[in-house]
């Protein structure tokens, strides 16, 4: 038995891989069996951001022990990695109350699908982050491509413009879906499924709720971001334990996050340009660092840029959109003096 979990599996004992693994299983129970019993709970942003904090300290303290387990070069490598997924999952946030929102899905519920897509968030992941890791130790040259499509994804942020949100109800991708499933025109509750007459032939048939399409959804949306996020976290390091445990940790604690940023979602109008400059970043230090091997950056350096390109961008949003927030109470007045 011992000397099964002394093995090593992609570079790290197996018992260090059950562990976190039994880590995480503990923390979802916690979370899921403790905090939010009650289905009908609607999570605030005051408890979101206390969740947020949690789970962040708690990666942080993670962190520390990696740095009593392996050293400091890895202890900076994790944190580093864990602040650049949670940086760039904030774009995802946004993207995932849109979903949310164009199908109805009432904020009781929302948390419902949130767990889900975060359990199957963090299989995908892991297989991503698998076949990533194998690639990288096969082929170094990886690396390259991975930098070139980190600078292409932060050149399209740049230079895209913000589109008005469509309803996704309308969209094409619902029409296609609903040519092979049935989907219910409301929630039902918070049940993925429900039974219904069909209304040709009157037999109880299955259909899918809007909950069981915004799980789709979101999976696909988080798919589409670890396309990025992945990469970035190996052009940190290529240890896949520490690529794997930053990226599940900052995930972790994107259920809270939403809650506290979707709230706030038109007072972040900037953040997507300092995430660009993070991506531009990254691959530009693999470039330089890895590839040319013209300059050496320690893991420090990333993650003080990271930090200061990710505080410009929340401070300078939230000081150009201050004007929303001080005319939002004075609406009120006005319509109340014109109606005086």
């Amino acid at each position: 038995m011992m000397e099964l979990l002394t093995y090593e599996w992609l570079g790290k004992p197996v018992w260090m891989w059950l562990g976190f693994h039994a880590l995480v299983a503990g923390l979802l129970a916690f979370d899921l069996g403790l905090l939010h019993r009650d289905k009908n709970h609607e999570i605030g942003v005051k408890e979101s951001l206390l969740l947020t904090a949690f789970y962040f300290t708690l990666g942080l303290l993670y962190g520390g022990w990696i740095w009593w387990m392996l050293g400091a070069n890895p202890a900076q490598e994790y944190v580093t990695g864990l602040v650049i997924e949670k940086s760039l999952s904030m774009d995802n946030v946004f993207v995932i109350a849109v979903i949310l929102t164009s199908l109805g899905v009432p904020r009781a519920a929302q948390h419902r699908v949130l767990v889900w897509g975060i359990l199957a968030a963090v299989i995908l992941r892991g297989v991503m982050i698998g076949l990533g890791s194998i690639l990288v130790q096969q082929a170094h040259w990886v690396l390259s491509i991975f930098a070139v499509f980190l600078i292409y994804a932060g050149i399209k942020m740049l230079v895209s413009k913000e589109e008005d949100q469509h309803d996704i109800r309308e969209s094409a991708s619902m029409r296609f879906l609903k040519r092979f499933v049935r989907v219910t025109d409301k929630p039902e509750g918070q049940a993925f499924i429900v039974r219904r007459p069909d209304p040709e032939t009157g037999r109880m048939v299955r259909w899918l709720t809007p909950l069981a399409v915004a799980l789709v959804l979101v999976n696909i949306a988080d798919v589409i971001f670890a396309v990025d996020s992945v990469p970035a976290i190996f052009a940190i390091t290529t240890d896949p334990f520490i690529v794997y445990t930053s990226n599940i940790f900052a995930i972790l604690g994107l259920r809270a996050l939403y809650f506290a940023l979707a709230a706030m979602v038109d007072r972040f109008a900037y953040l997507k340009t300092a995430l660009a400059f993070i991506l531009l970043f990254i691959g530009g230090k693999i470039v330089v660092a890895d590839t040319l091997e013209l300059v050496h950056l320690p893991p420090w350096v990333s993650l003080l840029v990271t930090l200061v390109l990710l505080t410009i961008g929340v401070v300078y949003s939230l000081w150009r959109t201050r004007g929303a927030v001080e005319a939002a109470p004075e609406k009120p007045h006005r319509e109340a003096a014109q109606r005086g």
